[in-house]
């Protein structure tokens, strides 16, 4: 029993640990184009984990731009923010159910205070799931977004594995959407605010069984510490 313990140990902790990520965007390697940083629209952001693509519109022209992210190197950002204009992002599902979302975001002081996570299945037909969420303003009281320390703070994550329509789909649509004139500062949004998005990911939700697995898991790492 004692020999066969570190394997099956190692086997839990293994098994604990997979979840299925369909498609992801981090910005990391994106290069924008002069044109980019004046329009009213981005598109086709390519995925860097999958397949699918990245793109924003805006009622006005806009400045789009690669800032530090959450964590990370870069992450996507926009000015002139008005109440409907929105990030989005499109992939496939065929072949997967369960579905998850889960984004990193935060605003300037006047840039959008609120927002509203929408998917469609068409790309035209867009249904919200729940109400309004609050975007922090970068930095103070919380961590600023920046290359070295992911804050957990700014981070969205939403399990739509009850919305059937997004299971085995060709085509899946999430927009974050601009959805109030409240700053993250609590003011009122201005031209000049920003918002940055970084880490976007579709995945398919954890089996309850990997997350029994995790538990055991971290239970038998625990037992080898006090063994070694």
């Amino acid at each position: 029993m004692k020999k066969s313990l570190p394997c099956f140990c190692a086997l839990l902790v293994a098994g604990g640990s997979v979840q299925a990520q369909i498609a992801g965007w981090t910005f990391n390697s994106l290069s924008l184009s002069v044109s980019d940083t004046n329009s009213t629209s981005l598109f086709n952001v390519p995925a860097d984990v999958g397949s699918g693509t990245a793109s924003s519109t805006h009622a006005t022209s806009t400045v789009f731009s690669t800032p530090s992210g959450n964590g990370s190197a870069e992450s996507i950002s926009a000015t002139k923010w008005t109440v409907g204009d929105y990030w989005q992002f499109q992939t496939s599902t065929l072949g997967d159910s369960g579905i998850q979302v889960s984004w990193d975001q935060t605003s300037s002081s006047t840039g959008p205070g609120k927002g509203l996570l929408l998917y469609s299945t068409d790309g035209s037909i867009f249904t919200p799931v729940g109400s309004d969420y609050t975007i922090l303003e970068n930095g103070t009281p919380h961590t600023t977004w920046g290359g070295i320390t992911r804050s957990a703070f700014y981070t969205f994550t939403y399990d739509l594995s009850s919305i059937t329509a997004l299971n085995n789909a060709p085509f899946v649509y999430f927009r974050l959407v601009d959805d109030s004139t409240i700053s993250a500062g609590g003011g009122t949004v201005g031209t000049a605010g920003t918002d940055r998005v970084d880490n976007f990911t579709v995945a398919v939700v954890p089996e309850p069984t990997c997350a029994v697995l995790g538990g055991l898991g971290l239970l038998c790492w625990s037992l080898l510490r006090r063994r070694n």
